[in-house]
């Protein structure tokens, strides 16, 4: 492996969504990361190819059945080997399992132990069930999205199990990882994904503050009230971003829509509905890409909504190689100038090299 955490080995316990995002990214970054994939995992249909050929990327994986003694002792020999551990099961699984922290930590000191769970592992709801929507509408995210007029929309399951979830456990895996570096001593990383969400809204909190932002939905530059910060559906059915927030992008705006000879002013919060019923009329006139054309190369923050398909044909995602595939996801990054980040050629399938990695792991 090549990039910035080559020689860094990571245990990664077989979880789904968040944990197998945040192993993802160690891995992107060169870290040699082994999946223990549970015998027998029951699954509901709706989850059971969480993973798959993306999030399971460029790492291979054994099957362990951790309640056999000899696969217990196996896990046990591997976490003694490891700079690294990640786990996405409720609070009190691994201690079950004589594999919490306490345990680990007794076998390899220098050992970071990461846990991603949704409510983390101290607090009233710690062991209970709960999913992104849940951890965003308490971390008061998902109270602030959408329009005003109906309930609040999920935003897929990016702010909580992702941003706020696998992300957030990367980060401070990283970090523990170069304190042990340093100090010889492990520890362990308690990654919630309620603190991870609530975290991202510091912008927000900064805001509301102040006084700059108002405690409701559809009110505020950012949340959709703006009309110079939403999207429009153009002729053919499809959208447009627009952005301009400073007063030079959207005079460019103004002036693209053929708009700037009537005086809007752009800060008028009284003149915002007219002025986004009167955007809206002209973005109504001509298909999508003709918009796109008219403003390239201008700076009126004027961008096309592509859909799953289109994103990676875009000529700018092309240049940057910002996708990779098949199947299609995102390539590596952020990006190294030392390191050429690339996609791992590994069989995601358990046990497909098994006796190459135990022994890869002197095991």
């Amino acid at each position: 492996m090549t990039g910035p955490l080559a020689g860094t080995r990571i245990l990664e316990f077989e979880s789904i969504g968040p944990g197998p995002y945040g192993a993802m990214l160690l891995s992107d970054l060169g870290a040699e990361v082994l999946r223990i994939a549970r015998l027998g995992a029951e699954r509901g249909a709706l989850i059971a190819d969480i993973g798959g050929a993306v999030l399971h990327r460029g790492r291979r994986a054994i099957t362990l059945d951790l309640k056999n003694p000899e696969d217990f002792a196996l896990a046990r020999r591997l976490i003694g080997k490891a700079d690294g551990l990640i786990e996405g099961l409720r609070p009190g699984v691994m201690e079950k399992l004589a594999l919490g922290p306490d345990d680990c930590l007794a076998l390899n000191p220098r050992l970071v132990y990461g846990r991603i769970t949704g409510w983390g592992q101290q607090g009233p709801l710690a062991r209970t069930a709960g999913h992104d929507i849940n951890y965003i509408a308490l971390a008061g995210v998902l109270g602030a999205l959408g329009p005003a007029d109906r309930p609040p929309p999920p935003p897929l399951n990016l702010v909580g199990d992702f941003g706020g979830g696998g992300l957030f456990l990367a980060f401070g895996m990283l970090a523990a990882l170069i304190e042990a570096a340093r100090t010889g001593k492990g520890q362990v990383v308690d990654a919630a994904m309620i603190d991870g969400a609530a975290r991202q809204m510091a912008i927000i909190h900064a805001w509301h503050g102040s006084g700059a932002w108002q405690d409701r939905r559809e009110s505020n530059l950012l949340d959709g009230a703006a009309p110079f910060y939403r999207c429009y559906e153009c002729a053919d059915g499809k959208h447009v971003a627009i952005g301009p927030l400073e007063p030079q992008f959207f005079a460019a705006l103004m002036a693209g829509l053929g708009l700037d000879g009537e005086g809007w002013e752009q800060n008028d919060r009284s003149k915002w509905p007219a002025m986004a019923e009167r955007i809206a009329g002209v973005f109504a006139t001509r298909p999508r890409d003709d918009w796109v054309a008219r403003f390239e190369a201008t700076d009126a923050c004027v961008t096309p909504v592509l859909s799953l398909a289109e994103a990676p044909e875009h000529p700018h995602n092309r240049a940057r190689g910002t996708f990779t595939g098949p199947p299609s996801q995102a390539a590596p990054g952020p990006r190294f100038s030392n390191h050429a980040g690339r996609v791992r050629d590994c069989p995601t399938a358990p046990d497909a090299e098994r006796a190459a990695v135990l022994a890869e792991w002197g095991v």
